[in-house]
């Protein structure tokens, strides 16, 4: 088992980072063989956010997220969280409030590591 670990840092749209990060994580997590986990920091956080609505045609970063979280793990830095008011019970299914220590323990397991 390979266990890739990616790192997203920017917000959930206004640049194609996260979209590219979830495409990737999203890909690779459905290959067998493959194990994922992400970890959300600073305007990324705002990825979990449930409720998104976006124009029809566009991509829906939530739907992309719950993915991901079906088939790995997703952690969101908490602190982050906490500076842009974002609730534990505002995250979508599969996702959950993490701490730096977890993302030391991930970073140190994984085998590649990936940051958008």
């Amino acid at each position: 088992m390979t266990f890739t670990l990616f790192i997203v840092n920017d917000a959930p749209y206004g640049n194609e980072r996260a979209y590219n990060a979830l495409r990737l994580a999203g890909a690779l997590a459905s290959r067998e063989g493959q194990a994922v986990r992400l970890f959300l920091m600073a305007d990324a956080v705002g990825c979990a956010k449930s409720g998104q609505k976006v124009p029809e045609g566009y991509y829906n970063v939530q739907l992309m997220l719950g993915k991901v979280a079906r088939k790995g793990e997703v952690g969101l830095c908490g602190t982050c969280m906490d500076a842009r008011g974002l609730r534990d019970d505002e995250l979508i299914e599969g996702t959950k409030r993490g701490t730096l220590a977890q993302l030391a323990d991930w970073t140190a397991e994984a085998d590649k590591v990936l940051v958008f």
